[in-house]
């Protein structure tokens, strides 16, 4: 193969690679999720915090049934990063507030 066919070959290569890995990192779109499984008798709330751990600083208390959209397939270490949303049906449109809630206390909205 020539030098030419060579560039040509690995131009294409680099499109194909580069257009298969941008399909699939936008092809999870986040999951419904509603807060559940919370003490009644207790604090009744889940903690939204700024990372994956009880460390972390707590920015907002959710209650039962608080709609989330997450942001991965799958959470890390029992936690999952999520959106909190005003209702299961508001838009895609961002500046919701952001942060990890422990995956036990959210259960996935099936429709």
């Amino acid at each position: 193969m020539t030098g030419r066919a060579l560039h040509v070959l690995f131009i294409v290569a680099l499109f194909m690679f580069s257009s298969f890995t941008v399909s699939r990192a936008l092809a999870y779109s986040g999951e419904l999720y509603r807060v559940c499984g919370l003490n009644p008798y207790g604090d009744n709330y889940l903690s939204l915090r700024t990372c994956g751990s009880t460390r972390c600083r707590e920015i907002a208390r959710l209650g039962p049934g608080t709609p989330l959209r997450s942001f991965e397939p799958v959470g890390m270490h029992g936690w999952r990063e999520v959106e909190v949303l005003p209702s299961l049906d508001a838009p895609y449109v961002g500046g919701y507030q952001i942060g990890w809630v422990f995956e036990k206390y959210i259960c996935t909205v099936r429709y």
